[in-house]
């Protein structure tokens, strides 16, 4: 196997991997459960070009955006966490995360930081030390193609579970994203204080 195809590879296997399309799938389900189905499609497109555009701004110029802002990855890993926990909080007291536009749960907390949080910036600037800059390009664009694919049958899975089904899928996942917001927090302010 030729050594480009190898990387390329690793370097898809390692995005989605970390961008855990198919694990988030019940957060995704949860968030959009009162969305008809037209608005949930909007919201799983718009989180796919969210997630899509925060990856390729920090691919093409992460660490000029870091260093202009002086911030590290453990900064947006506790920036990320406390987003995620006051999410999740609104989610377990409310039911839902109010936006005052329903497409907006795309972008927040669907596109980010679920679908690309501090975990898949770190591992897509990572990837960029390693290999070839063209090679983790087509890792990107191929990963969010397999996300799609992932969130076009969202709607196939979501039908099968009902609505007590997603309910109860959306109380477990606000207490998993609160957990994931901790460990954000805690990786974040670990690595500051070594």
């Amino acid at each position: 196997m030729p050594m480009y195809i190898f990387t390329f590879i690793k370097s898809l296997i390692a995005l989605f991997v970390i961008t855990d399309s198919v694990g988030n799938l019940p957060f995704f389900i949860g968030l959009t459960e009162e969305l008809s189905k037209e608005e949930r499609r909007k919201a799983f497109s718009t989180a796919l070009l969210t997630g899509l555009s925060l990856l390729l701004i920090f691919v093409f110029g992460g660490t000029l955006l870091l260093d202009f802002f002086n911030l590290t990855i453990n900064d947006l890993k506790i920036a990320g966490g406390g987003l995620l926990f006051v999410i999740a909080v609104e989610i377990l007291l409310r039911g839902k995360v109010y936006v005052e536009h329903k497409e907006e749960v795309g972008i927040v907390p669907l596109g980010c930081p679920l679908l690309v949080g501090p975990g898949a910036i770190t591992t897509a600037l990572v990837l960029l030390k390693i290999y070839n800059f063209w090679i983790v390009l087509a890792a990107i664009f191929t990963c969010f193609f397999l996300i799609w694919l992932v969130l076009h049958f969202a709607e196939l899975i979501y039908s099968l579970l009902g609505r007590n089904g997603s309910l109860i899928i959306q109380k477990i996942a606000a207490i998993i994203i609160s957990a994931i917001a901790v460990q954000f927090i805690r990786e974040g302010i670990l690595a500051i204080l070594r």
